[in-house]
Order: C-alpha cells, then sequence, then structure tokens
C-alpha cells in the first residue's frame, strides 16, 4: 500500500478508538510522516518502539542487504516529539467520564501540558528526523492513534473478565501475548500499590494521551470511587501521590503496552487492506498477530 494511505488508515483508526468520541479528529500531533514520498508503495517494514540514529542506520543496513521500505518508531520523534503534549487534551475526556467536572479536569491537564512543555522544549528534535533524511529512508512515527489501541482492549478485556481480586488483574494480563512475552523477559504487569488479594473496586485505565496526566488528580479519582488505577507506567512523583490517595496500582508495562496498541492497529490495517505487511521487530517491539480482537 502507499504510505499516505497507511498513514491515512493509523489516524482513521486511531480515531474511532479516542476517548473523544463524537469529535471529528482528523490528525494527531504525535503521529506523522517525518520523512519520505507519500506515494512510495510500503511492503516491507522495520518497526520498533524506539527508532533512533542507530536504528536508522541498521535500517539503511537492512535495506542494502534485503530489501526495507520504511522505518516507524512508536515513540515520536521530530516536530511530532516538539508538541507531542497537544494529545493530552484527551485525558480531559478520560477524566470527565469518570465523573470529574469539565472545567477542573481542563485545569488540571492543562498546567501538566505546560509542565511536559517545559521538559520538551530544549530537547534535540530533529535528530533522528535528520539521520532518515541523509540517509534517504522514509521514517514515520505512530503513538496516540497505537496507544488508543491499547487502552481500549485492555478496559474492553478487565469489563468482560470482571477481576474481584488485584491478583486477578495480573492473570487476565498474562493472557495476552505481549505482556506473556514480557513476563518472559521480567518486565511482565506487576503490582506496585495494594496486597494481590485486596479488592479491585472501579478501575481507571490510564494508557493514551501522551504521557502521564496530572499528579493532583488521583485524590478526586478516589472521591468519584476509583479504587484501582492500571497503567503504562508511573513516575516516582506520580508514585507518592497516588501512594498518598490510597489507591491500588497495577503496572501493565511500558514496552509491552506500546507493542500491543502497535500490534492491534496493524493487525487492522492489513486485515482491511487485504494486504500482508512484512515486518522486521526491533527496539523492543514485537510483531504479534491477533485474531478478531476488533
Amino acid at each position: 500500500m502507499k504510505l499516505s494511505i497507511l498513514y491515512q488508515k493509523i489516524i482513521k483508526f486511531g480515531a474511532e478508538l479516542d476517548p473523544r468520541k463524537g469529535k471529528r479528529i482528523k490528525a494527531y500531533a504525535d503521529t506523522a510522516i517525518l520523512y519520505g514520498n507519500r506515494n512510495l508503495e510500503i511492503k516491507k517494514i522495520l518497526v520498533g518502539i524506539d527508532i533512533e540514529p542507530a536504528e536508522l542506520l541498521l535500517a539503511d543496513k537492512l535495506r542494502e542487504k534485503n530489501g526495507l521500505d520504511l522505518a516507524i518508531s512508536h515513540h515520536p520523534e521530530g516536530w511530532a516529539w516538539a508538541n507531542f503534549y497537544e494529545v493530552m487534551s484527551l485525558q480531559i475526556d478520560l477524566l470527565v467520564k469518570v465523573g470529574i467536572p469539565k472545567k477542573v479536569a481542563q485545569a488540571l491537564i492543562e498546567e501538566r501540558k505546560q509542565e511536559v512543555e517545559r521538559r520538551v522544549l530544549p530537547q534535540n528534535h530533529m535528530r533522528s528526523v535528520d539521520i532518515a533524511r541523509l540517509l534517504d529512508m522514509p521514517f514515520m512515527c505512530v503513538h496516540t492513534p497505537a496507544d488508543n489501541h491499547a487502552a481500549y482492549f485492555i478496559q474492553n478485556l478487565l469489563e468482560k473478565e470482571k477481576p474481584k481480586r488485584l491478583e486477578e488483574i495480573i492473570q487476565i494480563l498474562l493472557e495476552v501475548p505481549e505482556y506473556k512475552e514480557a513476563e518472559k523477559n521480567r518486565i511482565g504487569p506487576r503490582i506496585i500499590l495494594g496486597n494481590p488479594r485486596r479488592q479491585v473496586g472501579k478501575i481507571f485505565v490510564e494508557m493514551t494521551g501522551g504521557t502521564e496526566g496530572s499528579k493532583e488528580v488521583f485524590d478526586k479519582l478516589y472521591k468519584r470511587g476509583i479504587r484501582t488505577l492500571v497503567s503504562m507506567h508511573l513516575s516516582e512523583e506520580h508514585f507518592k501521590k497516588v501512594k498518598e490517595a490510597n489507591l491500588n496500582v497495577v503496572i501493565a508495562g511500558h514496552i509491552s503496552s506500546d507493542t500491543l496498541g502497535l500490534n492491534l492497529i496493524l493487525d487492522r490495517i492489513e486485515k482491511t487492506e487485504g494486504e500482508f505487511l512484512e515486518t522486521i521487530s526491533c527496539s523492543g517491539f514485537r510483531r504479534i498477530r491477533h485474531k478478531d480482537l476488533f
């Protein structure tokens, strides 16, 4: 398929599973074709959680040896990294959905967005894109559309299985191939707050929206009945605030959850387009094909 079609499908499928229901989404700040002719025919791709200069040099070597059409990074690079915090606005809808007033949610997320912007501003955003240009290597990144798929899948899975205790969440996650693979490498799902036998209560799945949200939201979640947070990852600052709020926390896994989201969106593209994309996995990603998940 053409690179432009691949990009359009990624945006379309990401929007279909976006928490901002009823809103037209034509693009994501953290998802972009960073380099390459949009009319290029794509058949063979290198996919990694992070594609940076080393991986792009690897891609060039692979292209010389056996051919390669495109390198795909999950985490954003270039201008998609420079303003990726713009996608954090979708977290407002997630908070409103669990009962937090919209004005409160907006204030919390806006403050956090500004914090992330200050952190990202001084970074060397164009480093990897420059390498791709010099190598003439087509390059794109797929972030929130993939994370939307992981969040949607885990939310539905937990709603279907209805775990009663924290340890049951771990058991459920370990039935998912990506988390099972992570467990083999000693980075599987784990409980970081709460006794394994503790009651789960109401679950809040936090797996999309660019990066972690506000540190000041956890007590508000508790007041609205949330008792367990299921997340990709949690910073130490966030951990302290969650602990103060007396919430349970299950970390599903960062790289494994990213891998799940990428696999699900690639599955949908292959299925709808009727085209098999030959995939080379690197940088923490493992291509696992799923059947009939959507």
